[in-house]
């Protein structure tokens, strides 16, 4: 099988290494044909130091490498997403499957990736998910890791099922390609208000209270957009929550960490010197949450703090004085 991936960040390198392990023909694209010969040649990808690149796995920055491509993996930044969707389109077979990588929500649409990718795209191809706890770092290392391969039609969401998993890329297959989709672009809010947390000086116990809350938004929302309640509890959802919470290999966590030690929510991007999703999908979670009428407290003091000028310290009061409330009974959950 021909498989292409575009974009060459960490997880696309990472997932184009997971491909050539399981001896599937491998493409990774790169946008910048310079640095594209530089890693054809070196071997190797600065953002993921100390691993070499197979020798099998092709790299370029012609996008001519998609024609024949059977499987097609989307692993731009999620701003990107469309623009590389319109540049592709003419290039693909109507029998390829798409694999969007990408976490977030675009930004005024409110589209979910595989929305923008099937709308872009002309809905060409079918369309999967794939999402979970992953850090690049890591599966480059090949360490154990599991994520979700989502898409109502069930064939498309295993033959991905097929084409990834290995001995230490694990891959369970899911209908719910809404909340898991959701739960991947809400979860870096999360990460990036945890980050706050941290950088305020708050421990584990303010964490895990941000963390379950937090939780609990990004299901009444995913519910309320259809997807499944177990989604959320799932690989994609509280699995990727606590990773993305809690390591230093995330970018959202870094960012707030020095957003909270009193670094400008622009100083801290620069700081972290890559793309930090959480702050794009702030503005988008908040506004899909007014549009849905679901309360999201977190989410939107997460948002005041990135967008509004609010400081940290007073919207962490706020939420902490905010009215009484019976944990278990959903209907009251803020």
């Amino acid at each position: 099988m021909k498989a292409v991936v575009l974009g060459s960040g960490g997880w696309g390198t990472a997932l184009s290494l997971v491909l050539c392990d399981n001896g599937h023909e491998t493409v990774l694209w790169c946008r910048d044909a310079g640095k594209a010969a530089e890693m054809a040649e070196t071997r190797t990808n600065p953002l993921l130091k100390d691993v070499r690149l197979p020798d099998g796995l092709r790299i370029t920055g012609d996008l001519t490498c998609l024609r024949d491509a059977d499987l097609v993996v989307c692993a731009v930044p999620s701003f990107a997403v469309r623009g590389m969707g319109e540049k592709m389109a003419s290039y693909l077979k109507r029998d390829a499957v798409l694999v969007v990588a990408s976490k977030g929500v675009e930004r005024d649409t409110n589209l979910r990736m595989s929305q923008v990718l099937q709308e872009s795209t002309e809905n060409k191809c079918k369309v999967v998910v794939l999402s979970g706890p992953s850090h690049a770092e890591e599966v480059v290392r090949r360490l154990p890791t599991g994520c979700v391969s989502a898409c109502p039609d069930k064939q498309a969401a295993r033959f991905v099922q097929d084409a990834f998993m290995n001995e230490y890329f694990r891959i369970y297959t899911s209908y719910d390609s809404i909340g898991v989709e959701l739960a991947a672009a809400m979860k870096n809010v999360v990460a990036l208000s945890c980050g706050i947390c941290v950088g305020l000086g708050f421990q584990d116990n303010t964490k895990a209270l941000l963390m379950t809350r937090a939780m609990a938004e990004l299901t009444r929302l995913g519910e309320q957009m259809g997807g499944t309640r177990r989604t959320f509890g799932g690989l994609a959802g509280m699995g990727d929550l606590i990773v993305t919470c809690t390591s230093m290999h995330s970018r959202n966590n870094r960012a707030g960490m020095l957003i909270g030690r009193g670094k400008s929510v622009q100083e801290a991007m620069e700081e972290v010197g890559a793309v930090v999703e959480g702050y794009y999908a702030a503005e988008s979670i908040y506004q899909l949450s007014q549009r849905e009428g679901v309360e999201m407290p977190i989410c939107r003091c997460t948002y005041e703090v990135l967008y509004c000028g609010k400081q940290p310290r007073d919207v962490v009061g706020e939420l902490m004085l905010r009215a009484k409330k019976d944990e278990l009974l959903e209907q009251t959950w803020m």
